[in-house]
């Protein structure tokens, strides 16, 4: 009894131990620092949890004023590169106007977040991410644990997709102009080099960074934009180097991602499972947007098993009644980050492309 009682008090003891050094001491930005204006119809704060990988997350919690009981609630992350501050926090705000508890949250590696070296990604931990996230909201008093979903944009649509199939607590799931990460590193757009010998070429290069310099960054969005660039090396400029969305954290609106910070992406292919996802989604992209055929796909595959762009073919979804595509009429890819603008920079009137009610009866009707 007494080596048992011992041994139960050194594990417990170490299980405190890990616990503890799990939590880190994060130097958040208390003053307001977004790229939109708060609304009067919510409470902010800041908050921290920790993800399975020992990361400290950082995050902005937004709750709607006078709600009462326990509510619904919403994880949302994304685009892949950009923080909190940006769009992800702007969708987590509407969706708190309209009774949700949302959470934006910036992801492993990024913004205000731990992990280090900094811009450095992996298909399991941003996962796993998600996942944390959740399990945050489930903690929360004023959360009903049966009613969470999640929100992902661009990159973080893929991810959101990833993160349903693999945890049953997400009920609801929203794809909004959405990358496949692992597809566009793999194959690159359109699936341009989607052949054995380009990427051979890349894993070769990759592999020589790693000795040359591991830290070197990559650069994000373009500083000048040819007038001949595609249209949306145009959108992405407009967005992250311009006052409508540049913000000093974001590595899209400045340094970019570290070189080899995305080479775990460039090997996999994370949404394998996503035609087992019982759980609801909704896929939602712009007419115009370059990235359109991400989404369909995803969508296509999710319903069926089998989309143009999947190699691999599995069953039917079990439950496909519940999966939904919505194409925005000339909506671009950024302007379903924060509904675009009749003019350049964020300037002239908005137009208003993001169907925030539309979302708001998605999860009303799927979390209950």
């Amino acid at each position: 009894m007494l080596l048992g009682g011992m041994l139960t008090a050194c594990t417990n003891s170490n299980k405190q131990a890990t616990a503890n050094n799990m939590k880190q001491e994060l130097n958040l930005t208390q003053e307001w620092d977004k790229v939109f204006l708060l609304s009067e119809k919510v409470n902010h704060r800041k908050v921290t949890f920790e993800t399975q990988y020992g990361l400290t997350l950082a995050a902005d919690l937004y709750t709607p004023k006078d709600a009462k009981g326990k509510l619904a609630a919403i994880a949302v992350s994304g685009p892949f590169g950009a923080v909190k501050e940006q769009c992800s926090g702007l969708y987590a705000m509407k969706m708190a106007e309209r009774g949700f508890v949302a959470l934006a949250f910036d992801p492993s590696y990024t913004g205000e977040s731990s992990g280090e070296p900094r811009r450095t990604a992996s298909p399991d931990i941003n996962t796993e991410d998600f996942m944390a996230a959740v399990d945050f909201l489930s903690k929360q008093d004023n959360v009903d644990t049966e009613k969470i979903g999640i929100i992902g944009i661009c990159g973080w649509g893929g991810i959101a997709l990833n993160a349903a199939a693999a945890d049953t607590r997400i009920k609801a799931t929203v794809a909004s102009t959405m990358y496949d990460m692992t597809r566009v590193s793999g194959n690159d757009y359109n699936d341009a080099f989607d052949n054995e010998q380009w990427r051979h070429r890349n894993r070769k290069n990759l592999s020589k960074q790693r000795l040359a310099d591991p830290h070197a960054m990559a650069g994000g969005v373009l500083d000048t934009v040819p007038p001949q660039a595609p249209n949306f090396v145009h959108d992405y400029y407009d967005y992250y180097k311009t006052p409508r969305g540049y913000h000093a954290r974001s590595g899209n609106s400045n340094d970019g991602w570290r070189v080899i910070g995305t080479q775990a992406y460039a090997n996999s292919r994370f949404l394998y499972y996503i035609n087992e996802i019982r759980s609801a989604v909704l896929v939602i992209h712009g007419a115009d947007a370059h990235s359109r055929y991400f989404g369909e796909a995803a969508y296509h595959y999710m319903v069926d098993g089998k989309a143009e762009g999947y190699k691999f073919v599995g069953e039917p979804n079990p439950n496909p009644e519940n999966k939904q595509l919505l194409i925005i009429p000339d909506a671009s890819h950024c302007d379903l980050y924060d509904g675009g603008y009749e003019e350049k920079a964020g300037k002239g009137e908005p137009k208003n492309m993001i169907p925030w009610d539309t979302l708001a009866e998605f999860f009303t009707k799927n979390l209950k």
